[in-house]
């Protein structure tokens, strides 16, 4: 009776740290997407060239307005998760400023994987 239980949790554990895996390729996937659109951006136009249109209109300016508010937003929930699970989301948050949504990718890679290696334990 014991050993069935004890593997049912063995079970359970493996089920876990499966979808872990999945959520980890799932976000590397999508750095690795956002990464090469972001690439083929850059040699095409430029930083500065991403940037112009929206300032040629006010529909322009509405999306990097919504941008810019989603990215403050993201900010201040990585700070608040991560001081709630005992852990910095600065580098984070600079890397959001500068480079927009790499910055929330990356926290939530790190912090799928920070979790990964707690419920290993």
């Amino acid at each position: 009776m014991i050993g069935i239980f004890a593997r049912g949790i063995k079970a359970e554990e493996t089920n876990e740290e499966m979808i872990m895996n999945i959520r980890v390729m799932m976000l590397l996937a999508l750095i690795a997407g956002f990464g090469a659109l972001t690439i083929a951006a850059l040699l095409d136009v430029g930083y500065m060239g991403i940037l112009a249109p929206h300032f040629q209109s006010w529909g322009g300016a509405q999306v990097f307005a919504d941008l810019v508010i989603l990215a403050l937003l993201s900010c201040i929930w990585m700070i608040s998760d991560a001081r709630a699970k005992g852990g910095t989301a600065w580098p984070y948050v600079v890397i959001t400023l500068v480079l927009g949504s790499f910055g929330v990718l990356f926290y939530l890679l790190a912090r799928t994987m920070r979790e990964s290696r707690s419920q290993a334990r």
